[in-house]
């Protein structure tokens, strides 16, 4: 894939650039154990997928624990955050004054690199819950590498922690780009459009293959981003733009309630913008506010082409 010089890529929100994630420790079962212990050591308790937080309106922060008198049945080591051992497990341990929240809801509000840590333990817990048992044989599987691994001591199958790859992708013809609705958004939001990965698939396939069957437009060749992980529940999403060659839409309805080409100039006020755009922590939000920005040209993702219409831009 080729990387787009048009925009600075990243950090975005939910990676884990200050966190080493020190693969080597994993093998390493009487060292973990220590560090596990360690007094200066952080551990996270996630209840129910949802983080423990603390603050206010000014800000929050993970509440972090000291390592418990007795160790979790699954332990996950995360790695080193400024050389202090991180772990995470599923629990209600939260000290006085702490909340419950889902990791997006707090996701603004945290540091980046809580931010980032909270979804690595987010995606690895939810991982563990839904891989407790051998997808060849059926028995219950054994945790290993502190976490970051399952074998079932019956078959010998190595299982490793899930990420499921899509792509998401900003399309564009000369001064609009194309927004779509799902029925899952909130009331009123339009995003980029998105789709998962096949099997036998590249992105740049992928990309063209969604479009043309969620809204039926044909895509120059598209070009890659950047990318973002999605703890929701384990995703790494590919971000691209391209430009569009055709521009009439033919939605598809089991997958869209709508999609509309938007200009700038409908797009870049924030209380004159007749929809809701995607949530700042995501790269969909990420794409269009480059594009909104300029840094990604007309040319991005193919030669120009001579306009329609505005009347056909409009059609559905």
């Amino acid at each position: 894939m080729r990387r787009c010089t048009v925009a600075a890529p990243g950090p975005h929100h939910y990676e884990t650039p200050a966190l080493e994630r020190a693969a080597w420790l994993r093998r390493d079962g009487a060292r973990l154990a220590a560090l596990a212990r360690d007094p200066r050591s952080l551990w996270l308790w996630l209840r129910e997928l949802q983080v423990p937080v603390v603050g206010d309106g000014a800000g929050l922060r993970l509440a972090w624990q000291p390592p418990p008198s007795r160790l979790p049945e699954l332990p996950l080591f995360l790695g080193l955050l400024r050389e202090r051992a991180v772990f995470a497990a599923a629990g209600n341990v939260v000290p006085s004054g702490a909340r419950w929240l889902e990791l997006r809801e707090a996701a603004l509000q945290l540091a980046p690199e809580e931010a980032g840590v909270a979804a690595l333990a987010r995606a690895l817990l939810h991982w563990h819950a839904t891989h407790r048992h051998c997808g060849r044989c059926g028995r219950p599987t054994q945790v290993e590498e502190g976490g970051h691994v399952r074998r079932c001591p019956g078959c010998g199958l190595e299982i490793h922690p899930r990420t499921d790859p899509a792509v998401i992708v900003l399309v564009h013809r000369g001064d609009r780009c194309l927004l779509a609705r799902s029925p899952r958004f909130p009331p009123g939001m339009y995003s980029t459009l998105a789709g998962f990965v096949e099997p036998g698939e590249s992105p740049e396939a992928a990309v063209v293959r969604e479009v043309w069957e969620e809204v039926g437009v044909r895509l120059a060749a598209p070009v890659y981003v950047a990318a973002q992980p999605w703890p929701f529940p384990q995703s790494l999403m590919l971000g691209f733009v391209a430009r569009a060659r055709t521009v009439r839409l033919r939605v598809d309805p089991l997958e869209l309630e709508d999609a509309c080409w938007f200009t700038r100039e409908e797009l870049r006020d924030p209380a004159r913008r007749p929809v809701r755009l995607p949530r700042r922590d995501s790269i969909a939000r990420y794409l269009i506010e480059s594009w909104l920005a300029g840094r990604i040209p007309p040319s991005a993702g193919g030669s120009k082409s001579r306009p329609r219409r505005k009347a056909a831009l409009r059609a559905k």
